[in-house]
């Protein structure tokens, strides 16, 4: 997962992208929130690890931007904050949009599961985006195409994203207008050749 970090404090960040690249995430970093505007703007980034309070733009100005850009894809913002017991600054910013807050010093294990989290919400909300518009459906091999998982059947799909199981069996109308008149035709195809070998 490509991963946007916007920290001014150099440990911090260091700490932060080191554990990211450990866990196997492309990282981008910034050491203020117009550096991490700028990058994002050129890259949008699924995923923001920002702090809370920074120099020229602080996370939630860096928010407010990521919020208001005229992109398709939902990013997930995680706060950074030392600060824990401002409960009403918790609530503002939870209403411009923050989706996770991740206390410092930083924790490994509660970095890992806030990332699990969020994994899965962007999973979810592609799913939910793809099936909002227009499902892109092969017309060949009549599997679906989702932007975050690639090509599935529509077995996988129903089973995967709906929690349904198929069984198969053939529409008796495409039974009888399809499949029944081959079935007839290579009988009778397979009587003549008999009779000919015969005669």
């Amino acid at each position: 997962m490509q991963i946007l970090i916007a920290e001014d404090d150099f440990i911090s960040r260091k700490l932060l992208s080191n554990i990211l690249t450990e866990l196997g995430h492309s990282v981008t970093v910034a050491s203020d929130g117009e550096e991490a505007w700028r990058m994002f703007q050129t890259t949008p980034t699924r995923i923001v690890v920002s702090d809370w309070l920074m120099p020229k733009m602080d996370g939630l100005g860096l928010l407010e931007k990521i919020r208001s850009h005229p992109k398709s894809d939902y990013t997930y913002f995680i706060m950074l904050t030392a600060n824990v017991a401002m409960k009403e600054s918790y609530y503002k910013a939870m209403d411009a949009g923050v989706d996770d807050f991740l206390a410092k010093p930083l924790d490994r294990v509660e970095l890992i599961i806030r990332l699990r989290v969020a994994e899965r919400i962007l999973r979810a909300t592609s799913r939910i985006e793809s099936l909002e518009n227009v499902l892109t459906i092969c017309a060949y091999t009549k599997k679906i195409n989702f932007p975050e998982e690639g090509w599935q059947t529509v077995e996988e799909f129903m089973r995967n994203h709906l929690g349904i199981t198929l069984s198969h069996g053939i529409e008796p109308g495409y039974y009888e207008n399809v499949i029944k008149p081959q079935l007839d035709q290579l009988k009778a195809k397979g009587a003549s050749e008999r009779s000919g070998m015969i005669g």
